[in-house]
């Protein structure tokens, strides 16, 4: 082969490279067409209870803070919505298999899951975990459940910090409400959850939860509340992420917040207050 051909060889195959390259970074996130071109978007969600999420029982219809968020962007996209039930044991995976566009499934963000999974860069809430435990337990502070069995969701983010800074027992159950019974039935000393969601419960069945109240002023690992994508979903995060900023900034986000009964509504505040700006 003549330096000239070998140039021109050379050439080509690099002009190929690049026009993969191209190729591959145009259609890198196909989930924003795939959502505008069916006219829906498809949202994991968790309906464990009130404030997040659950199902009213008057109409049979799916409400609270999550599916309000839900509603709105997929009318801020133009498209139908359409839900997901998933669990804490299911949601990553239905997520990675396709079978919802995204999450907004009580998941905080931590590291380790951001390797495996992208999420939306402006969070929707802040929460952290509460313990809930009978009023005669003794336990006063988190360190006081070394060496005792503590009840919380598969996949929570409060089990590391459970083992690894307090020493408890963690026994991890398909769910919330799986994990609050067996707090009721003496397998645990607490259960640990989202603090906006337990602390609702026991203030809107004060009957069942009389003997039971949340231990401890303060909340585990408080953390980010972020919609999760899978990897490389650019276009799709920015276009959410311009969504979740707007709420933020015409107050939405707290409104929808103070309708479902959060109870710490502190960090939307500021977030409302930081952003207002962006939305006159």
């Amino acid at each position: 082969m003549n330096f000239a051909k070998r140039t021109s060889t050379t050439l080509f195959a690099a002009a190929l490279s690049i026009g993969a390259l191209f190729s591959t970074l145009a259609h890198a996130d196909a989930t924003l067409d795939r959502i505008k071109g069916r006219g829906s978007l498809t949202v994991g969600v968790i309906l464990s209870g009130a404030p997040f999420g659950y199902i009213d029982p008057a109409g049979q219809e799916q409400k609270g803070y999550n599916i309000d968020i839900a509603k709105a962007l997929a009318d801020k996209l133009g498209v139908k919505l359409e839900t997901v039930t998933v669990t804490p044991p299911n949601r990553v995976q239905f997520l990675q298999q396709g079978k919802v566009d995204i999450l907004i499934a009580n998941m905080q963000y931590t590291e380790e899951r951001a390797k495996i999974l992208d999420y939306v860069p402006t969070p929707y809430d802040r929460s952290g975990g509460a313990a809930v435990g009978r009023k005669d337990s003794g336990l006063k502070d988190w360190s006081d459940l070394k060496g005792k069995a503590v009840c919380v969701s598969q996949g929570s983010n409060y089990t590391q910090p459970l083992i690894e800074q307090y020493g408890a027992e963690v026994k991890a159950l398909p769910s919330q409400p799986e994990s609050l019974l067996a707090l009721q039935g003496g397998n645990c000393v607490a259960a640990v959850h989202v603090g906006a969601t337990v602390g609702l419960l026991l203030q809107d069945r004060p009957e069942e939860w009389k003997d039971y109240t949340i231990l401890f002023p303060t909340e585990l690992v408080p953390s980010d509340s972020v919609i999760w994508l899978r990897k490389g979903e650019t276009d799709t995060s920015n276009a959410l992420d311009k969504v979740i900023r707007e709420l933020h900034a015409n107050g939405k986000l707290l409104e929808y917040a103070k309708a479902n009964r959060l109870l710490n509504t502190s960090y939307l505040e500021e977030e409302h207050k930081k952003l207002e700006s962006e939305g006159k």
